[in-house]
């Protein structure tokens, strides 16, 4: 438990991870090793605007509660501030860095600041005692700054076929890739995505990663297609409020990433979810990631007290054959369920006007399964008191969403905060699934099982006193409809 205030102040997340205090931003470093999961974080220990960039530090043993530990990197005067990266177990000691055992190893991108402009150079270091302590590598940099302005945020990974490293790293409007026998020595292979994909400003923080196809009776082998890679990269002006993030599905075979389709796809539809990594190494070959929960086009100004920036909840990832064609799919990790206490329970209500549900909380979990049908119009207002209410709403007859934050609470602190957005839905199905979590400062909407996610900050100024459903026009039927408090992981 933490003492005094800290993760009690106004807008804090409860179930999110979020450093104690002062500015945060990109996930790093995600690794899991020895029973623990590896947060790293793009930290500015000294204030709470951005800054002189460092390695922040958390583990966990369940993706839930997090222990905050040392910062794990700082700037040097040689090479500059620590941008982001990654981790990985260095299993067979390829680096030599482990005297024949194993130990993990930090790819991240050194940024110096230069009167001719900024140096961006990828470095490595390592570590002996699980991640507590690192030694920068002498020979750094590993991969020098052939000639661009962006080069950085490096995603390595273990490939089986070729037994060598892989690096992808972002440049400019593209992505580049290497490989290397010991993470020291890197060889150039190819590039992606030039001309391909959304391209509203410079690319960061990729990853790329294989995925099951899920079958309709759990994750397998489908007929044709048992497993795709996953490139996803960030847009740093790719939404209509700023940042953005897109995947493409396709085949890797340890040189080129060939894209099955020309476009990409979106993997949020809301305005905060931004520069994702996963956990390598994780047990039972699960993928799951999480985001930097927050917005460049407004970071620095949203209206938390002594500390901006926080994580998504993590999200385990499947692939799914939908209406619309292969698609990314992404769920709340089950370890999320055991803060969950139920707080409210219904079924099978035939609803044709409104239903209400008296709810004072700020962090909690609501399902709601309901048979709609293309007539159905609904509105599903939360963080309601009074005129306040952050409103999800439903056309049947276009099957869209619009999720409308205009009387939320505090929407005018940056002229970029989109108040208002339009989502199609992928299903036509009369049964629609809606999973939302709502924690004190954040809002994570999954449709149809994962299919559409919708990750926004709020900042609601009343404490809300109920959750409201109203049908127009044809009446739905609420199957199922729970709602659980979720206890704070502080």
């Amino acid at each position: 438990m933490i003492a005094n205030n800290l993760y009690k102040e106004k807008y804090r997340l409860q179930y999110h991870f979020s450093p104690k205090k002062n500015w945060s931003n990109d996930p790093n470093g995600m690794v899991y090793y020895q029973g623990e999961y590896h947060l790293f974080y793009q930290y500015n220990p000294a204030d709470v605007v951005w800054g002189p960039m460092h390695w922040g530090h958390a583990v966990s043993k369940d993706l839930i509660h997090w222990e905050h530990l040392p910062v794990a990197l700082e700037p040097d005067a040689e090479l500059g501030m620590i941008f982001s990266g990654s981790a990985v177990l260095d299993k067979n000691d390829t680096t030599g860095f482990f005297d024949g055992g194993e130990g993990l190893v930090a790819v991240y991108t050194t940024h110096l600041e230069r009167e001719e402009g900024p140096l961006q150079q990828q470095a490595i270091a390592y570590s002996k005692d699980s991640g507590r302590s690192w030694i920068k590598y002498e020979g750094n940099p590993v991969i020098k700054n052939y000639g661009v302005k962006d080069f950085r945020d490096p995603k390595v990974f273990w490939h089986q076929k070729t037994e060598k490293w892989v690096m992808i790293v972002a440049c400019y409007d593209r992505v580049r890739f290497y490989n290397s026998p010991d993470l020291k020595k890197w060889e150039y292979l190819s590039e992606f995505g030039s001309e391909l994909g959304s391209h509203g400003g410079v690319w960061e923080c990729p990853d790329l990663f294989k995925l099951p196809v899920e079958k309709k009776n759990g994750i397998g082998a489908s007929n044709n297609e048992k497993e795709k890679w996953i490139l996803q990269i960030g847009d740093q002006q790719g939404g209509e409020a700023g940042v953005s993030t897109q995947y493409f599905i396709g085949e890797f075979d340890g040189t080129r990433f060939k894209a099955n389709e020309q476009k990409s796809h979106k993997v949020d539809f809301g305005q905060d979810l931004y520069a994702l990594q996963s956990w390598s190494n994780m047990p039972d070959q699960r993928r799951v990631w999480l985001g930097w929960m927050n917005n460049i086009a407004y970071a620095e100004d949203i209206p938390t007290d002594g500390w901006k920036g926080m994580m998504s909840i993590p999200r385990e990832l499947s692939l799914r054959k939908t209406e619309a064609g292969l698609r990314l799919i992404q769920k709340p990790v089950k370890e999320l369920k055991q803060l969950r206490e139920r707080f409210y329970h219904q079924e099978n209500v035939l609803l044709k006007d409104n239903f209400s549900i008296p709810c004072n909380l700020q962090s909690y979990q609501l399902t709601v399964e309901l048979e709609i049908s293309d007539e159905s119009n609904f509105n599903l207002a939360l963080h309601k008191k009074d005129e306040q209410q952050s409103q999800l709403n439903y056309e049947g007859k276009t099957n869209t969403f619009t999720l409308d934050l205009s009387k939320t609470g505090l929407v005018n602190f940056n002229k970029n905060y989109l108040k208002q957005k339009k989502i199609n839905r992928i299903s036509s199905s009369n049964n629609l699934i809606l999973d939302i979590l709502v924690d004190q400062s954040s809002i994570e909407i999954f449709i149809d099982d994962g299919e559409i996610s919708i990750t926004d900050l709020v900042f609601p100024e009343k404490n809300p006193d109920e959750i409201k459903l109203t049908v127009n026009k044809s009446e739905i039927k609420i199957n199922s409809l729970n709602v659980f408090e979720i206890n704070s992981i502080w």
